[in-house]
């Protein structure tokens, strides 16, 4: 069983940054990437950011340049660095990890940006 806590939401005005973070705990054989979706009210689930076990990144196109992902693959840590923060970016993010067979989420954490 793989137990993931995130943290690091809140509420901050447009312009500002928040880092998130979630660590991966339990029976985990081997990970192939790790990352961050969101999913705002009344929308579907969306892919963030991930990051390979080799260090190979992608972003939405509506975070490039804003966010960075980063990941510490002895400890199954990822991180979310998110700046110069949009309202559009108000969503509950959740932490995804994926192995050769399962993926697994984490509980989720609220970002709200507004003024």
């Amino acid at each position: 069983q793989v137990h993931m806590v995130e943290s690091g939401g809140g509420l901050v005005q447009p312009g500002e940054s928040l880092r998130l973070s979630c660590a991966a705990s339990g029976s985990i054989v081997r990970v192939n990437a790790m990352g961050w979706y969101r999913q705002a009210p009344g929308k579907q689930r969306e892919l963030v950011s991930k990051i390979t076990r080799l260090g190979t990144t992608n972003y939405a196109d509506s975070v490039k340049g804003r966010f960075i992902i980063s990941r510490d693959n002895a400890e199954n840590t990822v991180r979310l660095q998110m700046n110069s923060l949009k309202p559009e970016d108000t969503a509950v993010y959740y932490c995804n990890l994926q192995t050769d067979v399962f993926q697994y989420w984490g509980q989720g954490t609220q970002v709200t940006v507004s003024s």
